[in-house]
């Protein structure tokens, strides 16, 4: 028998009799349930029953109870318990510390049965949990030593029993009770900490949402208590290093986070040793901090970096961290905080653009990546200059960085300019990305090529929307893309249209019969389409597999020639991709490398966007702007640029899908605009009546006869540009061609009147193209007309004076009449000649010694003064224009004179800005198309003297274009490109800068331009091509100049030149007096064959030259006069004409305008030109006369250094000495100093340099020429410069 606590006799409520052992675990619970129905009936007020039922309480605390099997016994036990410590709170009966350690305990295991709440003991432990949590019972526990073991078990008891089946009130109890221990507490351990803080761990939180739910209302409830507790533990682990002290060491970032979401406050005092943390010089451990700061700055509703600069600004500093990982990371992040705080975009946008040029790919990848999501996300979150590093990345070295860039822009452009997802204003802060876009097109990849092609179809015009709306979006992007742009986009179809003609040829070839030349032509197609592919490499491989499959399947042929037919619509086009495809499928494979590529080339040849459906929608779109009912100012642009630019594109349109033009609705809206007043609306229209109209004529009569009286007038009356287009028109699309340009040809021949130069211009454009498109019809008129007219009334004659504003060059609309008018009828000189392509009649010959008549006169071809300084300039680019143009045609290459090349060439010098940028992309383009012979190539060496650095830096481009392009189309011989040396030779030596071949400066000058060569030439030493070179030059030296084979010092010049290229070569080049692989053959035009008996190994470099050639640098005597040096030149020494002996000379005078020479050259050119140009005698006859002055053969240049001289007592009457005439340029050295009180007196009409040295500043284009010299000079070089300042300077022009 179990005795009572205590000495007191146990007194039982009414009607409960005693509870022993001996009973039954029945009735142990049905009398125990009395017992807790009477202590819940009791209040701390009944002190009556509360000493009555003392010894009972006691009782109930005995081990019979406290570990009784049965749980219902421990339950209701339990809850006794509860109720005596409510009861008889504040003091409990229960004096021993370890009694009360064990009744705690006690029912703290019993509130695990909180977890079942369908069990039908739910009610009672919901009591029990009740009653501890409104008495605070547990708080009795803070006088034990070992409370902490209690606690923790409470709290790991309460955490796990925790589920979603509890209502409210139960996590309120729970609450209640553990705030209670912690908020009235000295202090939370760590081990209990532990309890709580393990709820937040992602493992723990996921298996448990609702402990996680109950730790982190905990936590908000307890923060100003239990802050202090997390402090000092994050001090221990994150700054001590004492890992030791927590299981949950390891897991401090986790928590770290999760503290910050539950509330900041709980981590005040841990945030500045994240910053510690930040500095780690553990890699690792920084990108631990920087992975969790990330997500605590990028929070949605986060204020850290506000509330916490310091940390923020150390944040951003690991933008710049050593550590790759780290700075992904950060990168990452910003995608996140640019979204959620839009605030902090100017903080991250220096650290972006920093790393948007990192050295890692991936990084540069994922700066796009960030910029684009929160682009994506609202366009307001990102700022011009983050869009900017997005632009600068799509030419970024990396593919993978390029394309996301491109494609990011694109969604961008897609999104909020096609769609206009968030208003005009957004559409209008990103209507760049077009033109930028389509500018890659400019690039050599053909991965960036093949990437804008498939972004113009599905981003900037999809292929999927209608025919209309497609055409609409096609039609006001061309309207409103800029010129680069809009060139980029003509080039995107022109290579389309060129792929889809290999495509067509290659087809063609298949309907024949095999043989070898078959199989040849094959292959050099497939290879040309898989140089338009990715990968040329793996293309060549899968193209002869899919040439293959071709000659196997006919079905697939078919589908193929469907898909290229120019009849093709879209929507059949996207049907042949589709069979094809479906054909070369091979179920199988997971990857087809070799579809893949098919695909490519489908993409690539098949009309996805026109078809004649969408001619017709764009041609009634321009319609409607012709009308004034489209909706152009909603689209961005007036009516007049919607039409212009609709008439553009459709004469883009016109050259890669003619067929589909063929419509009369197409042909009737094209002739309302041959109507309309814009010059340049009827001029497109004409072109596109020029490419599609071949079959107006014989299907549409009613268009012909309205056509041809509006291409006649145009012909006659146009501007121009649309009398070129006219008579290209009708000699493209009527089969009676003679007969209309006999219509045109005869009233405009008969009209011609130098007198009234404005209505010239457009007649001479006419008969220039008649002339040139029906040579023979028109061959014998042409002759009359060049004799009496073009060169004898027009040429030979200035009518009026031109203004004299001292500028080299005007705008367009500023020339005079007259001038325009020459520039013409040089034209026309040409277009003549290359209509006859032959020089049976000698009128070549005499055209060339014209042109270098002009080009050695600076354009002032009759000298006597009129000409403005801006029309001479035209007038020389005109006349270095047409030389190049003839050059291009085989029989009149071969008449050019070395002279005259060199005249030519020295175009690229001009002292004129204008005229060397023109010349030069002139000259560029006709090489690229291979339509120049190799030695025009070397004029680009004289671009190292230009004086600006862009112009030199387009040059040197142009070069690495042509060498390019002349590797690849040369393949058989490899060092073709290397013959430009001797043509670059030969012009230098003929320099007329180098007056003193042992002149330091004119030496390194030299070297300047043989480096601007040889520098692209050397930069890859393929096939041993530097002995070739060195072998080439040294051969030069074994041979003498043609111009002047017997003219020792013309000789020295051209051997002094190939010193300094040897000098350069060995400089350059380790490898270069190796054995040349073969034997140069030089150009026998310019050089003499090898004489056996003459060895020349003579060196002519002084070892001072070659120490100035070695380091650039001469010696200087005067500091002023090596930084003021002075930019003038000298004025172009005179040409007179020669004796007997020397009439091979184009010889004229410069002295001053009353002085016999003067007025004797004049009265000779005078008459020679009315002897040369008389209407009833010959061109043949007449050219044999014109000889006699401009001479059929020229004498090299003085090399005596004396050749620019003059007198310097004009007024003594004597005449200057007849030295040898120069050709483009004076020497530099032999710079005078003008003064404003003689240059009125001085001539003005003489040759000035073409093109100074690079110092030269910048001249203001609206500014006069200046007299005075630009450099300041010391007393002792005025003093020597004093009988030099006769005659005029000319500065160079810097305008850009």
């Amino acid at each position: 028998m179990i005795k009572p606590a205590g000495d007191g006799k146990i007194i039982y409520p009414l009607g409960v009799k005693e509870i022993t052992d001996k009973i039954s675990n029945d009735e142990v619970v049905k009398r125990l349930k009395l017992v807790v129905k009477t202590y819940m009936d009791m209040d701390q007020d009944s002190e009556e029953e509360k000493q009555q039922y003392l010894a009972l309480a006691l009782h109930l605390a005995s081990e019979f109870f406290l570990r009784n099997p049965n749980k219902d016994v421990r339950l209701l036990v339990a809850c006794c318990l509860a109720d005596i410590f409510r009861i008889y709170a504040p003091e409990a009966p229960y004096t021993s510390h370890d009694k009360l350690k064990e009744i705690f305990l006690f029912i703290t295991r019993q509130l695990k049965g909180l977890e079942d709440t369908k069990s039908p003991q739910f009610n009672r432990y919901f009591y029990l949990l009740e009653n501890l949590a409104w008495v605070k019972s547990y708080n009795i526990c803070f006088e034990l030593e070992d409370c902490n073991e209690i606690f923790i078990q409470l709290f790991k008891t309460l955490f796990s029993v925790i589920n979603n089946s509890h209502n409210q009130k139960v996590q309120m109890h729970m609450l209640d009770l553990m705030s209670s221990i912690i908020m009235e507490g000295d202090g939370v351990t760590q081990e209990l900490l532990d309890t709580i803080l393990i709820n937040l761990i992602p493992a723990h939180k996921n298996l448990n949402k609702q402990a996680y739910d109950l730790a982190k209302t905990l936590l908000k409830r307890t923060v100003q208590t239990i802050e202090t507790c997390i402090a000092s533990f994050f001090n221990q682990v994150l700054v001590m290093g004492k890992s030791s002290v927590s299981d949950l060491s390891e897991h401090v970032f986790d928590l770290i986070q999760e503290l910050f979401a539950i509330d900041p406050l709980l981590l005040v005092s841990v945030m500045p040793q994240l910053e510690f943390k930040l500095k780690s010089n553990d890699g690792e451990e920084r990108l631990a901090v920087v992975k969790l700061l990330a997500k605590l700055f990028g929070a949605k509703d986060s204020e850290l970096a506000t509330q916490n600069r310091p940390l923020w600004q150390c944040f951003l500093g690991r933008f710049n961290d050593i550590h790759v990982p780290v700075r992904l990371e950060c990168v990452k992040f910003a995608s996140h905080s640019l979204m959620n705080h839009p605030d902090l975009a100017k903080d991250l946008t220096d650290f972006l653009k920093v790393r948007s040029h990192d050295p890692e790919e991936a990084i540069r990848h994922d700066v796009i990546v960030t910029i684009i999501n929160a682009g994506k996300k609202d366009l307001n979150l990102v700022n011009d200059q983050l869009l900017g590093f997005v632009r600068e990345r799509m030419l970024d070295k990396r593919w993978r960085v390029r394309k996301e860039a491109m494609m990011g822009l694109a969604q961008l452009y897609k999104k909020y300019c096609l769609h206009h997802e968030a208003g005009k204003e957004s559409a209008l802060k990103i209507s760049w990305i077009k033109d930028k876009l389509l500018h890659i097109y400019y690039q050599n990849s053909i991965d960036d090529k093949l990437l804008v092609e498939k972004i113009f179809a599905q981003n900037m015009v999809p292929h999927s929307l209608e025919t209309e709306e497609k055409m609409k979006c096609l039609y006001y992007l061309y309207a409103c893309l800029d010129t680069n742009a809009v060139k980029a986009l003509n080039e995107m179809w022109k290579c389309q249209n060129m792929l889809r003609g290999l495509v067509r040829e290659l087809l063609d070839l298949h309907k024949l019969p095999t043989s070898e030349a078959n199989t040849s032509a094959m292959f050099g197609k497939l290879m040309t389409i898989a140089k338009n592919l990715p990968d040329p490499g793996k293309a060549q491989d899968f193209m002869k597999k899919f040439n293959q499959v071709l000659g196997e399947d006919e079905k697939l042929r078919l589908q193929l020639e469907q898909l290229i037919s120019p009849t093709c619509s879209c929507k059949q086009a996207e049907q042949c991709v589709r069979e094809i495809t479906r054909k070369l499928t091979f179920p199988k494979q997971p990857t087809n490398p070799f579809l893949e590529m098919v695909k490519f080339l489908l993409e690539r040849i098949a009309p996805v966007h026109i078809d004649s459906e969408a001619i017709s929608a764009l041609v009634k779109l321009l319609n409607k702007s012709v009308e004034g009912t489209a909706d152009d100012d909603d689209e961005g642009v007036t009516p007049d640029t919607a039409i212009r630019a609709g008439l553009e594109l459709l004469k883009v349109l016109s050259f890669t899908h003619p067929t589909a033009f063929h419509s009369a609705e197409t042909y009737e809206s094209l002739l309302q605009c041959l109507k309309m007043e814009d010059d340049k609306v009827a001029e497109a229209a004409i072109q596109i009546f020029r490419n599609t109209g071949q079959k107006i004529e014989t299907e549409l009569p009613q268009i012909r006869s309205t056509l041809i009286p509006i291409l006649h007038q145009k012909a006659k009356r146009g501007t121009p540009h649309q009398a070129k287009q006219a008579v290209h028109c009708i000699h493209a699309i009527f089969h009676n061609k003679e007969v209309q340009l006999a219509q045109i040809f005869e009233p405009l021949s008969r009209s011609l009147n130098a007198d009234v130069p404005e209505q010239l211009i457009t007649p001479l454009v006419s008969l220039g193209h008649i002339s040139m498109l029906a040579p023979d019809q028109f061959a014998s008129p042409m002759k009359s007309i060049v004799a009496n007219f073009i060169v004898k009334d027009l040429l030979m004659n200035d009518r009026s004076v031109g203004n004299k504003n001292g500028r080299l060059w005007t705008a367009d609309d500023e020339v005079s009449p007259e001038v325009l008018a020459k520039v013409h009828a040089i034209k026309l000189l040409v277009r003549w000649l290359l209509g006859m392509k032959n020089n049976q009649s000698k009128s070549a010959n005499s055209t060339l010694r014209l042109l270098s008549a002009m080009l050695v006169s600076e354009g002032d071809l009759t000298e006597q003064k009129k000409i403005s300084k801006s029309d001479m300039s035209r007038l020389r680019l005109a006349a270095g224009s047409a030389i190049m143009k003839l050059a291009q045609e085989p029989c009149y290459h071969e008449i050019i004179t070395p002279e005259q090349f060199q005249l030519c060439g020295l175009v690229i010098n001009d002292e004129c800005y204008q005229v060397r940028q023109i010349f030069a992309q002139k000259l560029h383009v006709a090489l690229v198309k291979l339509l120049l012979p190799l030695e025009y190539m070397a004029v680009f060496a004289l671009c190292a003297k230009d004086p600006v650095k862009e112009r030199r830096a387009h040059a040197r481009q142009c070069l690495l274009k042509n060498i390019s392009v002349r590797r690849e189309y040369i393949k058989q011989n490899p060092m073709a490109h290397e013959y430009v040396v001797p043509y670059m030779i030969h012009l230098l030596a003929h320099d007329p800068d180098l007056t003193k071949p042992q002149d330091l400066e004119q030496l390194r000058d030299v070297k300047e331009c043989l480096w601007f060569m040889l520098e692209v030439l050397m930069t890859k030493n393929e096939n041993n091509s530097h002995s070739f070179l060195r072998k080439m030059v040294e051969n030069i030296k074994q041979t003498k100049d043609v111009q002047a084979p017997d003219d020792p010092k013309a000789n020295e010049k051209l051997y002094i030149v190939c010193d300094v290229a040897l000098f350069v070569i060995a400089n350059k080049s380790t490898s270069c007096h190796l054995d040349s692989p073969k034997d140069p053959v030089l150009p026998s035009n310019f050089f003499t064959p090898p004489d056996k008996d003459f060895i020349n190994d003579k060196e002519y470099l002084s070892p001072e030259a070659k120490l100035v050639l070695q380091t650039g640098k001469i010696q200087q005597t005067g500091v002023l006069g090596a930084v003021n040096k002075p930019l003038t030149v000298a004025v172009r020494r005179p040409y007179i004409k020669t004796t007997t002996s020397d009439t091979g000379s184009n010889a004229s005078t410069n002295s001053q305008p009353n002085s016999p020479a003067t007025n004797k050259s004049r009265l000779l050119l005078f008459r020679i030109s009315l002897l040369f140009f008389q209407c009833d005698v010959d061109f043949i006859q007449c050219s044999t006369q014109i000889d006699l002055f401009f001479g059929k053969k020229r004498a090299a240049p003085a090399s005596d250094g004396t050749e620019n001289s003059v007198s310097s007592n004009p007024s003594a009457g004597s005449q200057p000495p007849a030295n040898k005439p120069r050709r483009g340029r004076p020497p530099k050295n032999a710079a005078g100093v003008a003064t404003p009180d003689k240059e009125a007196g001085a001539t003005t009409g003489g040759g000035v340099g073409r093109g100074r040295k690079r110092a030269a500043p910048a001249q203001d284009p609206d500014s006069t020429a200046s007299a005075d010299p630009i450099g300041v000079k010391t007393p002792k070089q005025q003093k020597e410069a004093e009988p030099k300042r006769a005659t005029p300077q000319r500065q160079i022009d810097l305008q850009r």
